[in-house]
């Protein structure tokens, strides 16, 4: 009942960190085509938090924006491609991941139970927080349109997506794939893998904590940020997914608020998908609602 309390008040005290941003154009990096900085910037709890960001080379016109997003195991790339197509783009690397993780590291695997008996310092709590700020960082950016920014990501960066989106209403797109963190007590059930498996083994070894661990797991839940969704979203699943169970990512879909959504189920794709195979079909979403 206090859910939006709860983020309301954890998104008061993301704001009065300062960003304190700072770009450095890495020419080893650059092509004829792109510009590459090496971006960092602060968020909760004054966490430094590093990344990518790309523009076109030379660039001297408002810009779409998208902050890409990363996976569970995976560490930020270098999004040139994307810049190449006319994008200014952010590849977030909140903390814990290689860049960011001086202040705070409990390593893979080892993030998704950190603190997870308690809502005010499981690792998500922050985790969260820091894709929320990387969009104070796009904005920043004086060659980027603040009227044209979207979220991207698969698996954990599918999930983060969705609370990014649901919680800055500046977000007016959002491609959700294989979508992570929903529906928590069935994708554990459900997946018989890591990374879900890590609350199966946590619950296991200390089942005197279930009921706080699944207590605070409802705060943390993408099924319950999805609602808050005003933006168009495109949600796509993998029907042979083992990690991020498809029907999961089918109820995350159905509780976005958006009147304008999509939902996509490749057939013989495990948890890629089907993006390399799709990828016109994310290209075709940004490109009609970013230009």
């Amino acid at each position: 009942a206090d859910f939006d309390a709860f983020w309301a008040d954890v998104l008061a005290q993301t704001r009065a960190i300062p960003l304190r941003p700072q770009a450095e154009r890495i020419e080893l990096r650059c092509t004829s085509e792109v510009d590459v900085f090496r971006v960092h910037f602060d968020s909760l709890s004054q966490v430094r938090i590093a990344g990518w960001y790309c523009v076109p080379a030379g660039t001297t016109k408002p810009l779409p924006g998208i902050v890409l997003l990363p996976g569970y195991i995976s560490d930020p790339k270098i999004p040139r491609k994307l810049a190449a197509k006319g994008y200014a783009v952010l590849s977030v690397g909140p903390r814990g991941k290689i860049g960011s993780n001086a202040q705070f590291n409990p390593g893979y695997p080892g993030l998704l139970t950190h603190n997870i008996v308690d809502r005010n310092t499981y690792s998500y709590r922050g985790f969260y927080m820091d894709a929320v700020k990387s969009l104070d960082f796009l904005l920043s950016r004086s060659e980027v349109d603040p009227g044209r920014v979207a979220v991207q990501g698969a698996s954990q960066g599918g999930g983060l997506s969705v609370v990014t989106a649901a919680l800055r209403a500046e977000v007016r797109a959002a491609v959700i794939g294989v979508p992570y963190l929903c529906a928590f007590r069935d994708s554990v059930e459900l997946a018989g893998t890591n990374p879900y498996q890590e609350i199966a083994d946590y619950v296991r070894l200390y089942p005197e904590r279930a009921d706080d661990v699944w207590s605070t797991l409802e705060y943390f839940d993408g099924l319950h940020f999805a609602p808050r969704i005003r933006c168009p979203a495109l949600v796509y699943v993998g029907l042979q997914d083992n990690i991020c169970p498809p029907a999961t990512g089918r109820a995350l879909y159905r509780a976005i608020g958006s009147t304008e959504k999509v939902f996509r189920a490749f057939d013989g794709y495990g948890h890629d998908g089907g993006e390399h195979e799709h990828g016109s079909m994310i290209g075709d979403f940004l490109a009609e609602h970013l230009k």
